[in-house]
């Protein structure tokens, strides 16, 4: 048999049977009834003795003990609590009569009339009229003060009996007559108070007297309600005053626990609330350690400014850093996001409940947060410039590098060998013609040498250059140019020594050979020209536009334009060297046909004009480049026409954003609703951000470094993308919080709205910010009559930190403070003392007897020992823990 029906619907219906009737006359007839009078003399005596007990004494003959009148003027007393007249202490009759006339005069005084009831015939041990006095107490003291929702006496009894009992199965309470006689109405009773007494499920319809007896004894040994009639009698006889006089003493024993279980409601909700904010608190001040740790490591990865010494390593920074700012940084925006919101809830729901403000731990306010938060992107903005810079440099330092070895690689080979030839003493054994050779030899050496001066200087600006950008290998440049720079110098000194060797003997010679002379002197010119041309044709180049490659190209072009004029000189000067060996022929000198004033031969005038080789291959190198800046420049229109559309949307969309959280039409859920219509078009603009995403990898991986088609900037973009999400996601807590208060505080939406129209007339810079003085504007007009002292008070509720504004958020928690009622310390303290029996301390046992679990676990926990008067061992101080709950003591 399940005990408790759940959904089971009772009723109000009262039969008209003679207990429903004003009893302000006694039915005699019914004494007449031998049965009924025996269970009214049980009845009454034992409700008569269950109260005398209290003062130490009881009846045996509910007739004979009255007749003097001094126990009734007691029992008086004893139920209602109150001090009737001196009782008389003679034995004569008047003595006894003027004692029942003092009680009967008390009971009269309460409202009660007395109909055919005199003290004489109490006073004669008069059955009837003394168990109708006894029923007329009853209904006065003992169901008369019952109220049940605005039903009082016999009337709220019964409604109280079927409140209680109408969960339960086969229990149907419609009177207090034929309702009772199963005995389930009496164990229902029991079982819904003290579950723990009765077994309720194993109780069967069939056995009334086993169910009757049960509950009477059970309330006998545990309630302390006497056993006022037998099972049988309430089966088979018992008139309703009899069972009205039983069930009474029911309610008077469940009275206490329901007051109770009202004050063990109130404690819990509001431990429930306490418990919900710790929670919070702990969340928060994990999620804000997490990512002050995230961002502390962060930070000195983002300021290491350690160079590498390869373009490659820069570009694994590079790409580590793209990593960052894709995977790592993003979710770490939304935690701080939500961290803010989180805060901004739990401090609403701690105004909303009356609590003390939350204060972090120290280091991790929402303030600490965003200071940090801050330095990491200003260390992040500082790393991605120096990244680009560093890559720069680097390009730069290995374009330089290269063109280096191939300069000083091209003069250590034009050097090789040339000391050894101006230690030479050839001239000491040789002819006129010979010695003059030497000398014009020398000559166009010396002029060759002044040619290579720029080259050598070129050498050392290059290698200082790489020194000034901390070339991760200028050890060994230096080294290398220091040789050449060396060497030059002992060049120099061997040519003028040289010089002057070939001076003195130039005295002792006479003849030379014009055209050798000529020869030499326009051979060594040109052939200079053609290895500088072949330096040019074969240098390095980097550009980063069209108009650089484009001026590259037409040096390319002008330098085509001269070969011509090169080729004729090239033909001039083979023709002196035909001229010579025809003289030599014709003239027969025995002689070599070598030239002896020049080291270049004809063969070597011919092999070097394969220059001419090189200008379709710099041709090629020069266009390929040139298709390459206009891949770059597409690229760049590209990313402009996606950015230059981007960039205006994310500006629509915090316009329209600022403008809905401030307008006054409409529900709370409306605007919501709005809001959330607006985060899910942002969220689905997501695409378009990350095809930008995109298209800026591909330049940054084409090294594109500038774009002048837009103003805009990836990193304009996405600051402009995550302050879009972030004023999305406040606005709409901003709004929940609204409906928060709104509907904790009992605010209606027309008072919402109110504040806000009030707020945004005084809004005159329209910033979201009230100033003081249009703060007391906005107050006056709505009916505060404020002096100094009580604006002065108002403005440190709103203004706290003195910033001299006053936000939204600010307002409408003064507002809501102003028109809602919330729960308190001292509200708090009176439901525990009730727990308590009015005790100023409680004991664990009785928390954990009214509380649920875990509550009364909590309670147990944080109460402070008692230590005032009357302390017991275990006693606990609720009224310390109730101030600490609202922040009104340092517990």
């Amino acid at each position: 048999m399940n005990q408790i029906e759940p959904g089971v619907q009772y009723n109000y219906v009262y039969e008209d049977d003679e207990y429903m009737i004003q009893e302000e006359e006694w039915d005699r007839d019914l004494l007449l009834d031998p049965a009924w009078e025996k269970q009214q003399r049980k009845t009454f005596t034992a409700w008569c003795n269950s109260h005398l007990r209290k003062a130490g004494t009881q009846i045996e003959n509910i007739e004979e003990d009255f007749r003097n009148g001094l126990k009734l003027m007691l029992l008086l007393e004893v139920i209602s609590g109150e001090r009737l007249p001196k009782p008389d202490r003679g034995k004569m009759r008047f003595h006894k009569i003027a004692n029942v006339n003092k009680a009967l005069d008390y009971i009269a005084s309460k409202g009660v009339k007395l109909v055919s009831i005199g003290a004489e015939e109490i006073v004669d041990g008069n059955v009837k009229m003394t168990l109708g006095m006894i029923w007329t107490i009853i209904l006065r003291f003992a169901i008369q003060d019952i109220s049940v929702e605005e039903t009082s006496a016999k009337e709220g009894l019964l409604l109280w009996c079927q409140r209680k009992t109408a969960p339960y199965r086969n229990v149907n309470i419609q009177n207090f007559h034929t309702s009772w006689k199963d005995g389930l109405g009496l164990c229902a009773l029991i079982h819904r108070h003290r579950p723990d007494l009765i077994d309720y499920s194993k109780l069967n319809k069939d056995d009334p007297i086993g169910n009757i007896n049960l509950a009477m004894e059970i309330a006998e040994k545990h309630l302390d309600i006497p056993k006022m009639l037998d099972a049988e009698d309430l089966v088979y006889t018992a008139r309703p005053r009899v069972i009205m006089t039983y069930v009474c003493c029911h309610y008077h024993a469940f009275a206490g626990a329901q007051k109770a279980e009202t004050a063990a409601n109130r404690i819990c909700k509001v431990l429930a609330v306490n418990q919900e904010n710790e929670r919070l608190m702990e969340e928060y001040e994990r999620l804000a350690s997490e990512l002050l740790e995230w961002i502390q490591r962060t930070i000195p990865w983002l300021e290491n400014r350690t160079p590498e010494k390869t373009m490659q390593a820069m570009q694994k920074k590079l790409e580590d850093f793209r990593d960052y700012r894709r995977k790592h940084k993003p979710p770490k925006v939304q935690e701080k996001c939500q961290l803010e919101i989180n805060f901004n809830t739990l401090q609403t729901k701690l105004r909303i409940s009356n609590r003390p403000a939350f204060m972090p731990s120290e280091g991790k306010m929402v303030s600490d947060i965003a200071g940090a938060w801050q330095r990491l992107e200003q260390a992040e903005k500082g790393y991605e410039e120096w990244l680009l810079n560093e890559i720069r440099r680097l390009e730069r330092v290995e374009h330089l590098a290269e063109k280096f070895r191939q300069k000083a690689s091209t003069h250590e080979t034009w050097a090789y060998g040339k000391e050894q030839i101006l230690l030479q003493k050839d001239y000491e054994s040789a002819s006129l013609t010979e010695v003059r050779a030497l000398l014009r030899k020398h000559e166009a050496f010396e002029s060759d040498l002044a040619a290579h001066q720029d080259r050598v200087e070129q050498i050392a600006a290059i290698a200082q250059e790489l020194n000034e950008l901390d070339y991760h290998d200028a050890v060994n440049i230096n080294d290398r140019c220091q040789k050449i720079c060396d060497q030059w110098d002992r060049l120099g000194t061997l040519t003028q020594k040289r010089r002057e060797a070939l001076e003195r003997t130039e005295k002792l010679l006479e003849t030379i050979d014009q055209l050798h002379l000529e020869f030499a002197k326009r051979a060594a010119p040109f052939n200079n020209w053609m290895e500088g041309a072949m330096e040019d044709l074969q240098d390095m180049f980097i550009v980063h536009s069209i108009e650089e490659i484009q001026s590259l190209i037409t040096a390319h072009e002008q330098f085509k334009a001269t070969l011509p004029e090169a080729d004729g000189e090239r033909q001039s000067i083979l023709a002196i060297q035909n001229e010579v060996e025809k003289v030599i022929q014709s003239y027969s000198i025995r002689i070599s046909s070598s030239n002896p004033y020049s080291t270049v031969t004809v063969d070597e005038i011919r092999s070097k004009w394969d220059v001419k080789q090189l200008v379709p291959i710099r041709d090629q190198s020069l266009q390929e480049e040139l298709a390459r800046q206009h891949a770059n420049e597409r690229l760049r229109r590209q990313f402009a026409a996606q950015a230059n559309a981007i960039g205006p949307w994310i500006q629509n969309k915090m316009e329209e954003i600022a403008r809905s959280s401030i307008q006054i039409t409409g529900a709370l859920e409306d605007q919501m609703n709005q809001l959330k219509q607006y985060e899910h078009n942002i969220i689905n603009y997501k695409n378009n951000i990350d095809k930008l995403e995109g298209d800026h990898q591909l330049i940054q991986e084409a090294l594109v470094f500038d774009n002048k088609h837009t103003n805009y900037t990836m990193e304009h973009i996405r600051v402009g993308w995550e302050l879009l999400l972030t004023t999305i996601a406040r606005t709409i807590n901003e709004v929940e919080t609204q409906i928060l208060m709104r509907d904790a505080k009992g605010i209606t939406q027309e008072q919402m709205n109110e504040f806000r129209a009030s707020f945004n007339h005084f809004d005159r810079r329209k910033n979201g910010l009230m100033d003081h003085e249009d703060f007391r504007a906005c107050l006056i007009s709505m009916g505060y009559d404020l002096g100094e002292a009580e604006f002065a008070r108002i403005m440190t509720l709103v203004d706290p930190n003195g910033q001299g504004t006053v936000t939204f958020q600010s307002f409408i928690d003064f507002m809501t403070r102003e028109t809602a009622d919330t729960d308190t310390a001292e509200q708090v303290i009176a439901s525990f003392r009730i727990l308590a029996s009015d005790k100023p301390y409680i004991l664990a046992e009785e928390l954990r007897r009214e509380l649920p679990p875990d509550q009364a676990q909590y309670c147990i926990k944080r109460m402070p020992a008692y230590s005032g008067p009357g302390s017991v061992p275990g006693a606990l101080d609720y009224a310390a823990f109730s101030s600490a709950l609202y922040g009104e003591s340092d517990l």
